[in-house]
């Protein structure tokens, strides 16, 4: 079994920074691409950016340029710096970690980017 834990989100003013944690316990050791979603009330759960066991990452273009995504295999963590933050970007915000045969979900951390 695999928990998920996710940390650091909360209120930020526009153009503020905020960096979210998600760090893995359990019996899996090594996950092939750590991502991070985000749901804002109303809409579809978004992809907003993922990294491979190699370090190839990827990002949704509304982020692209201003979040950097990162992970630590030894701590199975994944990090997301979020920079120059908009209105737009508040959300709760999800970490998915996947196996070829699984994945699994933290429990989201909520981002509000309000002045």
């Amino acid at each position: 079994q695999v928990q998920l834990v996710e940390s650091g989100g909360g209120l930020v003013q526009p153009g503020g920074s905020l960096r979210l944690s998600c760090a893995a316990s359990g019996s899996i050791f090594s996950f092939s691409l750590m991502e991070w979603y985000r749901q804002a009330p109303g809409k579809q759960r978004e992809l907003v950016a993922g990294i491979s066991r190699g370090g190839s990452t990827n990002y949704a273009d509304s982020v692209n340029g201003r979040f950097t995504i990162s992970r630590d295999n030894a701590k199975r963590a994944v990090y997301l710096q979020m920079n120059s933050l908009k209105p737009e970007d508040t959300a709760v915000y999800y970490c998915r970690f996947r196996i070829p045969t699984s994945d699994y979900w933290g429990q989201g951390t909520q981002v509000t980017v309000s002045s």
